[in-house]
């Protein structure tokens, strides 16, 4: 088992990027799914997280404003719209289960770059 992160590439501050999360062989709908990020030599922190009934939605204070977390059921997608980005933002972003405690395996991850 293991949820695939897609849709990073470079952008410029105060540019926007949509990340998507899938599940192989894993129904994304059945557990709640968060975003983590892992900036260049630091340790990994979680962005944002959906529960499993949509109902409560949580982010960290560095993106709360910025950043959107949704889900859609019948594509079996997490996404993560990130509007207004800063070059803080630069790191390599995950989607897994949510909070790190049951995590299933990590994927490779999809790198923003945030860069003029």
């Amino acid at each position: 088992v293991q949820l695939q992160a897609s849709g990073g590439g470079l952008v410029q501050p105060g540019g926007s990027l949509s990340l998507s999360c899938t599940g192989s062989g894993f129904s994304l709908a059945d557990y709640t799914i968060g975003w983590f990020r892992q900036a260049p030599g630091k340790g990994r922190e979680g962005v944002a997280c959906i529960s499993e009934d949509d109902a409560s939605i949580y982010y960290a204070d560095s993106v709360k404003g910025r950043f959107t977390i949704s889900r859609s059921r019948a594509k079996n997608t997490v996404d993560l719209q990130m509007n207004m980005v800063k070059p803080e933002d630069t790191a390599v972003y995950y989607c897994n289960r949510w909070p790190s405690s049951v995590t299933v395996a990590w994927g490779k991850g999809t790198l923003v770059t945030v860069s003029s």
